[in-house]
């Protein structure tokens, strides 16, 4: 080999876009470049405009646009790959830099600009002659003189000036032309093809930001400590670029077409919180399609490479549900090596809590898990028993699972003590008295039957963690004891070896906002209070579970090391601003006392404004649907300019708001318009049909090309009998269970990446805007 290779994201992005048959070839390049970058079949030369920028030949139609970036410590020379497209595309007015901020390499194309404000900032695009075939030649077009006098369109971005674009970080070769915009359509296509610090920091002037608050928001956290001479040395500026090496295990993502998915893209503001040492616990939060899981993911890698081998997985990655837990350990697989994946433990936090029983328990002794609807049969009985017409048995669960559980009561007078904010209305003694005697007959009943909720195993799980932090501390023997590795493997319950040290040296956790205080308490308890023990990534507008927690009652002190993402990068704009609407009129804990917020949060995407659709029926709904289910796959498998029809199985999907439903869309779809259906499980889709179906709770983490919600009708979301149990009766309640309902929409309508829909027969749902 005597070159080696890098993508920039902006050709990762091109190449995701084209047929099949472009990306063969393209791998074919990269081999025959990498083993002979001079070799005549490149035809690789520099472009008159900047000559950092070579181009060279992918086949007859298209071209790879490359920079040189040094020498690598092997002496190896390093390309990086700017861009790949049609050769008629290739212009002379193409040109490379190092970002006077971030220090990273900067690809910036005026083609993409637009010729209005190309022609109003007196710029002339002259394609690369060596891609003109003679037959092709034609005289280049006379360009206008800029447009003064009275009648040109003032610009977009008054107010500011060329020194105040070069002091955020927008590229040189943008600024002139940045001030020159005059529409929001101009602004957008500017910030459509612009490097991502520029159009993050044009995104934010064109939404009225001042300079002030983007230099705090967007330039201060993306900004690197930069030597002098930084903006000539491209070795160094490729070593802080996030960039895809160019290896032999592209091939096999190229044929399977998904190349986006091959790497997990660390954005400069992300990175900040990757990187950064903490004295203590940690949390980042941000809106859907931020990076929260990308940041999660890379915090994992960054923590395991820094950790000594042979110790065992000193590192536990986690999160509620199991079929996240599977996508975590796919794309962390991406990240990291198998001698660094040795040093991580990916579990969901059920499965955490059995294994800690699975421990403590004697074989045989352990109990079975009960559903959640089980256990509330077993409490009416008890209710019916005792005559007991005070409370209902949804109340009363909530209490046992919120209070007694939650905050690990072990005894009446300890529930007689504790604090019930958010719980709705307030209870006397005698009625707390009351309510223990009924859950604590819960409890035994239980027991007598040998089994337990998810709930109850969580809060004996954390019990045991707790007690046996408790014992390492007594000891007073962490500091001399081994250093890393999972204990249970070195334990011998006859003596101490357990409790020499914690079970882990870090954990990171993704979707913190549905964990129950007894899930914290474990967590706690199972890593030692010290520097970047506790990493934690959650939105609570994305809370669908009744688990509101604050941090710092669990031991888990965040103050001061919180940072928050701003930019999607799923969901285009307009999505976004549909989705944010569904929230607006809620406020929000950010996991302990203080607020959060969607402030900032925007989307650099842009696309189709959603569809709201009104329809008279069921039977109006399902057919308005298919027919644009059917649209849509018409728009998906549209045969490329080579032939190549793409499948349209799994980018679209229907969502609903519960179970029946999903059944009842599915049966509908599948016999009255023949369109093939798969249902959305815990362990994924069953079924090859092509339009994903599942509700709100199994769309968590997944993302579709085209999302359609449907059902969204008043008195379903949310629901009527909601409204007629709690309205009255308990208004705080009330509150809790309509913003619950408000917060699964709100995840519905941010897994869209591309188009959303969204439709109700009857009145629509009070959550929708209008």
């Amino acid at each position: 080999m005597t070159a080696r290779m890098s993508l920039y994201q902006k050709a990762e992005n091109e190449l995701y876009k084209m047929d099949s048959s472009v990306k063969t070839k393209f791998y074919d390049f990269c081999h025959r470049f990498r083993m002979d970058p001079d070799h005549p079949s490149l035809d690789l030369k520099p472009l008159k405009g900047d000559g950092r920028i070579f181009r060279a030949k992918i086949d007859r139609s298209h071209r790879a646009l490359l920079a040189r970036a040094g020498a690598g410590t092997d002496g190896v020379q390093q390309w990086l790959i700017l861009a790949v497209r049609h050769r008629k595309d290739v212009y002379e007015e193409l040109s490379v830099a190092i970002n006077r901020i971030t220090g990273e390499i900067e690809f910036v194309d005026l083609g993409v600009v637009g010729q209005s404000v190309l022609q109003r900032a007196g710029v002339r695009l002259t394609p690369a002659p060596e891609e003109q075939a003679p037959q092709e030649a034609r005289p280049e077009p006379a360009l206008a003189a800029p447009e003064s006098g009275p009648m040109a369109a003032a610009p977009l971005l008054t107010g500011y000036d060329a020194d105040d674009l070069r002091r955020l970080g927008v590229a040189d070769a943008l600024i002139d032309v940045a001030l020159t915009v005059s529409t929001d359509a101009e602004l957008d296509h500017l910030i459509a093809g612009a490097p991502r610090l520029t159009a993050e920091v044009l995104t934010g002037l064109g939404s009225g930001m001042s300079v002030d608050e983007i230099e705090r928001e967007i330039t201060g956290p993306a900004a690197a400590d930069l030597e002098p001479g930084f903006e000539n040395d491209m070795a160094a500026a490729l070593i802080r670029t996030q960039v895809t090496t160019v290896d032999d295990d592209i091939r096999n993502v190229l044929a399977e077409g998904d190349f986006r998915a091959w790497k997990v893209y660390l954005h400069p503001t992300q990175r900040k919180a990757v990187d950064r040492h903490y004295n203590g616990p940690a949390r980042v939060s941000g809106g859907p399609g931020t990076g929260k899981t990308i940041v999660a993911l890379h915090r994992v890698a960054r923590l395991a490479a820094a950790l000594p081998a042979g110790y065992g997985k000193q590192i536990l990655l986690t999160t509620y549900t199991k079929n996240l837990t599977a996508d975590l350990r796919s794309r962390l697989t991406s990240l990291m090596g198998p001698s660094l994946l040795d040093r991580v433990d990916i579990k969901h936090i059920d499965q955490l809590a059995q294994g800690v029983l699975n421990e403590n328990v004697a074989p045989g002794a352990q109990r079975s898990l009960i559903a959640d609807d089980k256990a509330k049969e077993a409490l009416a009985a008890i209710l019916f028993e005792h005559g007991e017409q005070r409370w209902d048995v949804d109340f009363l669960f909530d209490e046992w699972e919120q209070i007694v559980l939650g905050q690990s009561l072990g005894t009446r007078q300890d529930y007689f003590k504790a604090r019930r904010a958010g719980m709705g209305k307030a209870l006397s003694r005698s009625e707390r008295a009351a309510i223990w005697k009924l859950v604590d007959q819960l409890t035994l009943r239980l027991n007598a039957m040998g089994r337990e909720t998810w709930s109850q195993a969580a809060e004996r799980a954390a019990r045991y963690e707790m007690e046996r932090a408790h014992k390492i501390r007594s000891r007073g023997e962490r500091k001399e004891a081994i250093s890393g590795g999972d204990l249970i493997h070195l334990d011998d319950n006859s003596s101490g070896v357990r409790y020499l040290r914690h079970r882990y040296q870090h954990i990171v956790v993704d979707e913190a906002q549905d964990l129950s205080p007894a899930h914290w308490k474990m967590l706690r308890a199972m890593v030692a209070a010290e520097p970047d023990d506790l990493f934690i990534a959650g939105d609570t507008h994305q809370r669908i579970y009744d688990r509101q927690v604050t941090l710092s009652t669990v031991g888990i002190n965040i103050r001061g090391r919180s940072s928050k993402l701003t930019l999607s990068y799923r969901t285009t704009q307009e999505i976004l601003d549909q989705a944010a609407k569904v929230v607006s009129d809620d406020s929000y804990d950010d996991l302990d006392d203080g607020t959060d917020t969607l402030d900032g949060y925007h989307s650099l995407l842009r696309g189709p404004v959603p569809e709201l659709v009104a329809c008279t029926d069921w039977t109006d709904e399902i057919t308005k649907l298919a027919e644009t289910l059917k649209q849509w796959k018409a728009e998906i498998t549209a045969p490329s300019e080579d032939g190549t029809v793409r499948d349209a199985s799994g980018t679209m999907a229907v969502c609903v708001a519960d179970s029946e439903m999903a059944g009842r869309v599915a049966a509908d779809l599948e016999m009255k318009h023949s369109i093939t259906t798969a249902i959305l499980t815990k362990d994924g889709p069953q079924g090859g049909g092509e339009v994903h179906i599942g509700t709100m709770h199994r769309f968590k983490g997944l993302e579709y090309q085209k999302l359609a919600v449907i059902g969204a009708s008043d008195g379903i979301l949310p629901r009527s009998a909601l409204i007629e149990k709690y309205v009255v009766t308990d208004p705080k309640r009330y509150e809790r269970e309509l913003k619950k309902s408000r917060n699964q929409l709100f995840v519905a309508t941010t897994r869209a990446r591309d188009a959303l829909r969204v439709s109700w027969h009857g009145k629509p749902s009070p959550f929708l805007p209008g």
